[in-house]
């Protein structure tokens, strides 16, 4: 049975006396192996954007982790042979380094490094045999997306180019040594902001080459249109692009096309011409065909990303994998041109396959990912060597991203960053968990992860935590955040409900137009269903989420009182004020919801979980950043002060400087997780201590 206000109020006191010692679990069994520690983020290491060499013998990579000193996280790039050995740093910089790409013929390695304090960051190109770098560019704003012209001279790239924002006066001269507030900001752009960037000051992304020896940066697209994704053709004498050139392109912002831009003097012109976007292009070695990823937009909540391709002029479009029902995240040429390696999430794993020109599909590798750190969600990339070697980021529930290695049919992990960690810390152990939906039978697909010393004759609290997105998925893959939890003493339920990623197109598009829904029911189904394998504790059930995980947490505590305690984060509580005030505000329109707010109202606040918080009774924890553009502050609050209004046993805490990604900062990711262990704290076995 729920317990009474009474009660929750008696425990509220004890909220916020959170040590290290409190992350201890209490139900763990006598083991002489540490468990997993809030100070343990800070050692994690984890690999990104592994680049096999085109003759397959070396793999660069960046090597990420976080500095304890800065608080933040920071990177350099590493390399070690195909064989596992000689792993070392590539450069002597201490700075950031990312975006490492191999000339054509393997001799160079071009790469993004920090320029130092106030100059942004810069081009630098490494030499393999000398060991030496050089800054290849000087440009005002941060490059990205370098590509290597095929014959190894060129380097193209896309970079922000401003320009002036409007203006409706002019402001008269101030007085020699006043002190004046700054000027307004004026804009007229449909899209002027950025969760994590905050303002974007007006300008275009345009597409630059520079000579890989170094020279000047020549701009080579122009308009007043975003240019993207350059890529080159066989001969180096054009670059096909991403972008709208359309004259309503601003409000046109579902739909981007391929371009094909010349070197020579900038001409482009249009060679798709479908509603919905194209992207990520990519020329085939053989300069026959031009691969891309992209779909027909219906305007669902949902649809799968597909792999296009065409020849070169954008004739014969036709896609391949039609009867793979996932989304196609990135792919990769085939040395011989006769196929390609490309990326999918299937059933909470993310997979390498290999497709022929003729639709065969094979698997290559599994468990790619691992890159997310905080919480299990998908993600990681690989390369592709010249013999057909795929280096890729592997993971598993007890490690984050690692280099493998995957020839012929064998996989070999070739790094190992946290054995100086991890081999040295009991973590809680990952199951594979489904169940049937009591909606409509549907299975649905979860994961346990017990805690350190579990032992399935004891009794253990349940924490449930609920994926974001919500069109996105969690998995077998580490989590820092899962495992704290489970270190404290929880099973941690995270299930992946209907809308998740990685089951189909239709499954994920359940939500369409209704959103929270039968997910809710999903959910719940699911935490009955591991309450009848006889260790979870009916009385101790908490639950919380991030974002959609902090809309499905609150809307599961104004549907049923069965959680002890619960912990909404970044929400969003009101529809009508979030779609009208988040960054990306302009997206939800006809495909979360039908309409807009004015002209549907009932149906925005219907599924707003601030309709349901009149019912609310559970003890609730409310957190948000600061800076959260996504899901702005006022979100939380509508929640935080309702339930203060309620006289409901509250909370609100908000991280100064954090934007959606509130877990960015390792000292937040541990502000987050010691916050809501806490909050929980206090409720566990209050039942026992009432009765005494």
């Amino acid at each position: 049975m729920p317990f009474s206000k009474a009660l929750a109020f008696k425990s509220y006191a004890l909220v916020g006396i959170l040590s290290l010692v409190a992350l201890a679990p209490a139900l763990r069994a006598e083991s002489s192996t540490p468990p997993f520690t809030a100070l343990d983020v800070f050692d994690l290491e984890w690999a990104v954007d592994p680049q096999i060499a085109p003759d397959g013998t070396a793999i660069v990579y960046r090597r990420s982790g976080f500095d304890i000193m800065k608080d933040r996280r920071r990177g350099d790039l590493w390399i070690l042979n195909s064989n596992g050995e000689g792993h070392r740093k590539l450069t002597t910089s201490e700075v950031d380094e990312s975006h490492p790409r191999w000339s054509p013929d393997g001799t160079r390695i071009a790469y993004v490094r920090d320029a130092g304090e106030d100059q942004g960051s810069e081009i630098f190109v490494h030499w393999v045999d000398s060991g030496q770098s050089a800054r290849v560019t000087r440009v005002a704003e941060t490059p990205s997306n370098l590509r290597w012209n095929p014959q190894g001279s060129h380097l193209a790239f896309e970079m922000t180019v401003k320009v002036p924002a409007p203006k409706l006066t002019e402001r008269p001269a101030a007085p020699k040594g006043a002190d004046w507030a700054e000027a307004p900001r004026v804009t007229d752009r449909l899209y002027h902001e950025r969760d994590g960037r905050g303002y974007l000051e007006a300008g275009f992304s345009q597409v630059f080459v520079v000579p890989a020896e170094g020279g000047t940066a020549r701009q080579v697209s122009s308009g007043n249109y975003h240019h993207r994704n350059p890529a080159w053709n066989a001969d180096g004498t054009q670059l096909f692009v991403t972008g709208n050139r359309r004259e309503d392109w601003e409000h046109d912002y579902r739909n981007s096309e391929l371009y094909a831009l010349s070197i020579a003097d900038g001409t482009i012109h249009e060679l798709t011409n479908t509603p919905g976007p194209d992207q990520a292009p990519a020329a085939s070695p053989d300069g026959k065909y031009l691969a891309w990823l992209g779909y027909t937009d219906k305007r669902q909540a949902y649809q799968l990303t597909r792999l296009r391709i065409a020849t070169t002029e954008g004739a014969d479009m036709r896609e391949l994998l039609e009867d793979l029902d996932r989304s196609v995240s990135a792919f990769q040429w085939a040395s011989d041109s006769r196929g390609l390696y490309v990326q999918y999430d299937d059933r909470g794993r993310t997979k390498i396959a290999y497709v022929s020109l003729n639709d065969k599909r094979r698997d290559v590798a599994d468990n790619l990912g691992g890159t997310s750190i905080g919480r299990p969600y998908g993600g990681g990339s690989f390369s592709v060597s010249q013999d057909n070697q795929v280096a890729y980021t592997i993971t598993n529930p007890d490690r984050p991203a690692e280099v493998a290695l995957h020839r012929g049919r064998v996989t070999r992990t070739l790094s190992d960053l946290n054995g100086d960690l991890l081999a040295h810390r009991e973590l809680g152990r990952t199951e594979e968990f489904w169940w049937q939906s009591s909606v409509d039978g549907r299975d649905i697909q979860g994961w346990i992860l017990t805690p350190p010393g579990f032992d399935p004759q004891q009794s253990y609290p349940l924490l449930v935590e609920n994926h974001g997105g919500p069109i996105s998925n969690y998995g077998e893959r580490f989590s820092s955040e899962m495992q704290l939890y489970a270190a404290a003493g929880y099973v941690v339920f995270f299930p992946n409900a209907r809308g998740s990623t990685g089951y189909g197109e239709e499954f994920a598009n359940l939500l369409y137009h209704n959103y929270p829904g039968e997910d809710y029911n999903d959910v719940i189904d699911g935490v009955d269903a591991i309450l009848a394998k006889g260790f979870i504790d009916p009385e101790q059930l908490y639950v919380t989420g991030g974002s959609a995980g902090g809309i499905m947490t609150a809307w599961i505590i104004g549907k049923t009182n069965r959680f002890r305690a619960a912990a909404v984060i970044k929400p969003v509580m009101n529809w009508y004020s979030k779609t009208l005030n988040a960054d990306n505000w302009f997206w939800y329109y006809h495909t979360r919801y039908p309409g807009t707010p004015w002209t549907h109202p009932d149906e925005y606040l219907k599924f707003s979980p601030i309709s349901l918080v009149g019912q609310v009774e559970t003890p609730t924890l409310v957190m948000v950043g600061l800076d959260d553009l996504r899901t702005p502050p006022s979100q939380a609050k509508q929640l935080y002060h309702a339930l203060k209004y309620r006289k409901v046993p509250t909370m609100l805490v908000e991280l100064p400087g954090a934007s959606h990604a509130i877990a960015k900062r390792p000292s937040q990711l541990i502000d987050k997780v010691s916050n809501i262990l806490g909050w929980f704290e206090p409720y566990r076995g209050e039942d026992e201590q009432e009765d005494r």
